[in-house]
């Protein structure tokens, strides 16, 4: 069998949600079935980090697809040409995008409907591609595969799917995840917060991921105890934009450190250095931050929206996310309250069992092989 895969979102160094689901399912896929043939369609070179075994054929298409019109062109044009040429059997695609220019079946992993419910988040551009193409992709995808049972019921109810044509395959974390010895926590929280214990929130800087709603929740925890905790943000901006939360001028603003990206081994020595993972964003298809906190034995204060409780489960204490005094209360109960820290991180880490990459893959495997 000769499987294509879409693999544009495989960047060296500049991976993000996408690229670190498509590297963890795609390394897999190869390793696991040596007997198969895959070929990986980029959108501009490659590093050959991402080609997970001799099974494996890179093909570059140009043009770069990082703008709607770009889309348009290497997905029915330069898409369906390469499925020809190639003699794909089957055509996977990590982040959803799919082809209608062509007759091989196609499975596309559709991670969250945000743009249908927040529009306004999006540029302009970008959420009238995806309003007009998903529902398109998603009634000519063979199969669907979605990250939660969240993201299923909403993609049933917006675009009319049956439910019987999306499967659920949970992400997962890195194995680099995990706990740390307190003598390497104070080394790294002498690196990212002066030395204090700290709040960290992991992601891009979108705004669905209410990045202000924390920090003004943060003001008020400053201003409410006594406890010295900072709050550490690691991520970037979207859509190429400078972002003006980095910019933050409020009174305590020395005790919120922006990091920017960071490389895997940093991210993971930061996530179990911290005190408390806060990620409370108000629409989420699963959320691996809060996978990669429970890894580390890490508590969790989460948003109580979307999908974010069905990843969580009993590793967290929740809160509305558009309310930022629940929030602050959050911050604070779990800041003064060291059993209650113990027990989220020993629910954590317990809960952190049932999420495998290696188990999210054989799920994809499963649609491929039925549908090849």
């Amino acid at each position: 069998m000769r499987i294509g895969i879409n693999a544009r979102f495989l960047l060296d160094g500049k991976m993000e949600g996408f690229g670190w689901y498509t590297y963890e399912i795609t390394k897999r896929l190869v390793q696991n079935h040596p007997e198969h043939e895959f070929v990986f369609f980029f959108d501009r070179p490659y590093s050959e980090k991402f080609i997970f075994g001799s099974n494996v054929t890179p093909v570059v298409i140009q043009p770069p697809a990082r703008h709607p019109i770009l889309f348009m062109l290497w997905f029915d044009v330069a898409i369906p040409r390469v499925l020809k040429k190639y003699k794909i059997d089957v055509f996977f695609s990590p982040d959803g995008y799919l082809s209608l220019g062509t007759k091989v079946p196609q499975i596309g992993t559709v991670h969250d409907l945000n743009f249908e419910h927040f529009p306004e988040d999006l540029p302009f551009a970008a959420r009238t591609y995806l309003r007009y193409f998903f529902p398109k992709f998603a009634k000519k995808a063979q199969h669907i595969i979605t990250v939660s049972n969240y993201s299923k019921d909403d993609i049933v109810k917006t675009y009319a799917v049956k439910a019987e044509k999306i499967t659920v395959a949970w992400n997962a974390a890195s194995t680099q995840f995990k706990p740390i010895e307190i003598k390497q926590k104070q080394l790294i929280r002498n690196s990212y917060s002066n030395g204090k214990q700290y709040f960290v929130f992991v992601g891009s800087l979108h705004p669905r991921k209410n990045i202000p709603r924390l920090l003004k929740a943060f003001e008020i925890y400053c201003e409410s105890t006594s406890n010295d905790w900072d709050l550490v943000i690691v991520g970037e901006a979207l859509w190429n934009k400078s972002d003006d939360y980095t910019k933050f001028t409020g009174p305590f603003k020395d005790r919120i450190h922006f990091t920017g990206r960071l490389a895997l081994d940093d991210l993971a020595l930061v996530v179990g250095s911290a005190s408390c993972m806060t990620y409370v964003p108000y629409f989420e298809g699963f959320g691996i931050p809060l996978v990669e906190a429970m890894n580390c034995g890490t508590p969790i204060i989460c948003g109580n929206l979307t999908s974010l409780p069905e990843v969580a489960g009993d590793s967290a204490i929740y809160c509305d996310p558009f309310d930022v005094d629940d929030i602050a209360k959050a911050m604070i109960r779990l800041s003064e309250d060291n059993d209650f820290q113990n027990r989220l991180s020993v629910c954590g880490l317990e809960r952190s069992k049932l999420f495998s990459w290696e188990t999210s893959a054989e799920i994809v495997w499963k649609q491929i092989e039925k549908f090849a």
